[in-house]
């Protein structure tokens, strides 16, 4: 089995915010040489997660806003912002997940016509946050 890897590096420019990094991701696995396995996707951060979504400019503005909704930033029942002002971002990365992990078939990621791998930006902005792209198969 071949195991190769890179680290993908992007800045945000929001507090909350959506990149979609699926070409880099399939830049990544095609660099690999890898045509059967798996691609792991990981953001090494403990406020900001990997989602897999259609990139729909409207859709993307209401994950956001979902997004904001639910992790409720600012909210003063947070301990967390006691220290920091950011357990918002904590509890989204927590409960949406840093890691997703898709199928290599034919040296191609397996996807839905309608999903795309973005990163999800909680706690921008920030000048460098980094992606671990792991490809491993044969």
């Amino acid at each position: 089995m071949k195991v190769y890897y890179e680290v993908l590096k992007l800045n945000t420019t929001s507090r909350f915010q959506l990149l979609d990094i699926t070409g880099d991701v399939e830049n990544t696995v095609k660099r690999s040489s890898i045509r059967n396995g798996i691609v792991v996707v990981h953001a090494p951060h403990a406020t900001a997660s990997i989602i897999v979504n259609e990139h729909e400019p409207g859709l993307l503005e209401d994950i956001l806003e979902k997004v904001k909704e639910f992790t409720e930033p600012g909210s003063s029942k947070w301990r967390h912002n006691r220290i920091d002002d950011n357990a918002h971002a904590h509890i989204g990365s927590a409960l949406f997940g840093s890691t997703r992990i898709f199928p290599v078939v034919n040296g191609r990621v397996v996807r839905g016509t309608w999903q795309n791998i973005f990163f999800l930006e909680m706690d921008g902005p920030r000048s460098v946050r980094e992606i671990t792209v792991l490809v491993m198969g044969e």
